[in-house]
């Protein structure tokens, strides 16, 4: 994410075209005070659901920290600056996701969103057990 202080300068139209950004591009937040924001929000989360979104985000912004390319950065930062408006308002509570975001995913993310819901329901299912 070092060529974020470029894109803070860079209009829509010198990043990518204006049709994929939708009605009105969002302010983005720098990756550092945004990953702040998501660790705060977290904490008004039930102990269970921080532990796994604390480490989960933890490695996302990790992985992704050496990350160059600019459409990556801004749809990276976009994507959790979403995530962090969700759960600022309580939106996140049996919503589902959305198909055309499902359908962009690589092989990869599929895997490992795949693997994120195996754990979130052996949770669920150890909480049961109890």
């Amino acid at each position: 994410m070092r060529a974020f202080q470029r894109l803070l300068f860079a209009t829509p139209s010198s990043i990518g075209s204006k049709a994929n950004l939708g009605p009105a591009p969002l302010a983005l937040l720098p990756p550092i005070p945004l990953y702040r924001r998501i660790l705060r929000l977290h904490r008004n989360l039930p102990p269970e659901l921080r532990l796994l979104g604390d480490e989960y985000v933890k490695s996302e912004f990790r992985a992704h920290r050496d990350v160059e390319n600019p459409i990556h950065i801004i749809g990276f930062l976009t994507e959790w600056q979403l995530y962090a408006q969700q759960i600022e308002g309580d939106k996140w509570k049996g919503e589902k996701l959305d198909k055309a975001k499902l359908d962009k995913m690589s092989d990869q993310q599929l895997g490992q969103l795949y693997e994120l819901m195996q754990t979130i329901q052996n949770k669920s299912g150890e909480d049961g057990n109890e």
